[in-house]
């Protein structure tokens, strides 16, 4: 199935945080094309270029991990959820001992610890609407050699090892549980590095590329589950600012 043509069971609701930009952006637009209704949580949507009826951002601080539980209880249709996408990423990079406490609790809530929060709150019914969780984490999570980006690779290895767990715990339910795990992607996560993408293209990846890997994944039978997607750019390769 062209992941394109996937369409959404009876006008599903979906939650996919990092809603604003790169990836997030990309599969929000992906999910509204097919059919679903979209809650997107980010910082800032004031250059979101989305114009969809069905979409609903949601600005907040996902550092702020102890005000999600009202915020989704402001929801209406919260229970109706049966898509979580966990796809908002935090990195700073550099030698340890020169990231501040504050850049690594950043990287910690946003990349682990809000993810994990999200789904024990709407676990519950995920689990009566055989729904799905999609954690986006990183090729840095299988990587024994992330010089420069320890703590950020940390975080996406505990995001991983969280989705093989959980996969296993909630599999008799009927909820799938898959983790998607692109390599450089053209996205704004290098704002705080001194490095982006290569502008060949053969050496990076694009937002949509995430995104179709995520829409094809949905359309496969029910009851096969792609727990584990890494993607990589043919080459390896870094540009520095």
């Amino acid at each position: 199935m062209n992941p394109t043509e996937t369409q959404a069971p009876n006008n599903e609701l979906a939650l996919v945080t990092g809603a604003s930009s790169g990836i997030g952006l990309a599969i929000c637009r992906r999910l509204l094309a097919a059919g679903y209704t979209v809650y997107g949580i980010g910082r800032d949507f004031s250059a979101c270029p989305i114009r969809d009826a069905a979409f609903h951002p949601l600005e907040m601080d996902l550092c702020k991990t102890a005000e999600l539980p009202e915020r989704l209880r402001e929801l209406p249709l919260a229970h109706r959820i049966s898509l979580l996408v966990n796809c908002a990423g935090a990195a700073y990079y550099g030698p340890h001992e020169e990231l501040s406490p504050r850049k690594i609790h950043e990287m910690v809530a946003v990349n682990l610890e809000a993810p994990l929060v999200l789904t024990q709150l709407l676990l519950r019914s995920l689990k009566e609407r055989r729904g799905t969780i999609v954690n986006v984490s990183s090729v840095t999570a299988r990587s024994q050699n992330n010089t420069y980006g320890c703590a950020y690779g940390a975080t996406k290895a505990g995001l991983t090892s969280f989705g093989q767990s959980l996969f296993e715990e909630c599999r008799k339910s009927g909820v799938r549980v898959v983790t998607l795990q692109p390599d450089l992607t053209e996205s704004n996560l290098y704002r705080n590095a001194d490095f982006t993408t290569a502008s060949e293209e053969d050496a990076r990846l694009l937002p949509e590329e995430t995104a179709d890997a995520l829409m094809y994944i949905l359309g496969l039978r029910r009851d096969v589950v792609v727990t584990e997607m890494t993607l990589r750019p043919q080459r390896n390769r870094i540009r520095r600012k």
